[in-house]
């Protein structure tokens, strides 16, 4: 069986520009028993994936995935951004994007990576290896596993915690026949102590218990995520999150070990913190023209534009008046519906003849419910 050694793996991984590696055996995350119950109580939301049975039996399994599959090497991937003024942030006329979606899309920056690194094992291994690669898209519990590997601990708040880099960073994987020469030690399981920042900041109390999350509760969810409607009664809470959330994050006290760059240019604000009313009126052509490269591709200009919406309803800013009435005319059912709860939100008693007359002519049923229980709480 190939073999090589542990450190020169690592070497090797920096080189490529990875941040972390650690390595560990291709053995089930001690984690499983508690996903399993997770997703038994349906806390995965419309994340069907999740909870496939093909894919849980290949958590239960790696070899199912890599046949005698005996080595994990994980990676990471610092996603510390440009320094931004939180006056700009929680501008409330202004939509907030998680950090990780600052820039370009991980999945096309550490995929490649990741292919050369596999092929470079290949190429130091004196016999043919079994390798797969993957960026978020195995069916791989990778915060535990990465855990195992000894690249941080598990936060109340789910997340990986590095002790002297935060969380701020990708996970990437290869799983392959190769063996080495040493594995890490598993990190401790958690440093967090008595602090619940975390849990006390989330603003729809997606925490019911510490290190899980309910994914039906989670701003990141919902605005990425979850394709449909937003229930009613979480979208208030959601401030001006227009794509993802880095609450639980930010207040981490790991968080101030997170590597930080450079001032960020008002140019890319748009990737940041764009205003609002540009994501208001924005078209399929712009929307496509704007994100190209960008995780937020990936949700469409549908979701994003619902989500501004809320993010408009939040504000209290009655400018954005005109441009809501405006989407209760969009091709889009869920912008139409969601328009339509942020002018109830911003002016009940003005939005109440407007959503009366929308009403009359709307052919959706589902817009038609919203706007019918939006007038029943007037």
């Amino acid at each position: 069986m190939a073999m090589l050694s542990a450190e020169n793996i690592k070497i090797r991984a920096l080189d490529l520009g990875f941040n972390l590696v650690g390595i560990t055996r291709a053995l089930p995350s001690p984690t499983l028993a508690a996903y399993k119950q997770w997703i038994a109580q349906g806390m995965q939301g419309n994340m069907g994936y999740l909870a496939r049975p093909d894919r849980v039996i290949r958590r239960e399994d790696l070899t199912v995935m890599v046949p005698e599959a005996r080595t994990l090497i994980m990676v990471g991937l610092d996603y510390g951004q440009d320094i931004v003024p939180e006056s700009i942030l929680s501008d409330p006329t202004r939509g907030r994007i998680a950090m990780y979606a600052w820039g370009v899309d991980y999945h096309d920056v550490m995929q490649p990576q990741l292919e050369i690194f596999a092929e470079w094992l290949q190429s130091e291994a004196s016999q043919q290896l079994n390798q797969r690669v993957y960026v978020d898209t195995g069916a791989i519990l990778e915060r535990s596993h990465g855990q195992q590997a000894g690249m941080g601990f598990i936060g109340k708040n789910t997340m990986l915690i590095h002790p002297q880099r935060g969380s701020n960073f990708f996970l990437g994987e290869i799983i392959t026949t190769l063996e080495v020469d040493e594995y890490d030690t598993p990190h401790r399981q958690s440093m967090c102590g008595t602090c619940t920042r975390c849990l006390n900041a989330c603003p729809t109390d997606a925490f019911p218990q510490p290190q899980v999350l309910d994914a039906r509760r989670c701003i990141s969810y919902h605005t990425i995520e979850n394709k449909g409607w937003i229930e009613r009664e979480l979208r208030a809470n959601f401030g001006n999150w227009v794509y993802g959330c880095d609450i639980c994050q930010d207040v981490c006290p790991f968080q101030r070990f997170s590597p930080k760059f450079k001032q960020a240019p008002p140019t890319e604000l748009h990737t940041i913190a764009p205003e609002l009313t540009a994501l208001l009126t924005l078209t399929e052509a712009d929307f496509r023209a704007r994100y190209i490269g960008s995780p937020i591709l990936r949700i469409k200009r549908g979701r994003l534009v619902r989500n501004a919406c809320i993010a408009a309803g939040n504000s209290g800013d009655d400018r954005f008046v005109p441009y809501l009435r405006n989407l209760l005319k969009d091709d889009a059912p869920l912008v139409r519906g969601h328009a339509a709860w942020a002018l109830h939100q911003l002016d009940e008693n003005a939005a109440s003849a407007t959503l009366r007359d929308h009403l009359a002519h709307e052919s959706d049923s589902e817009v038609r419910d919203e706007i019918s229980a939006l007038l029943e709480d007037h």
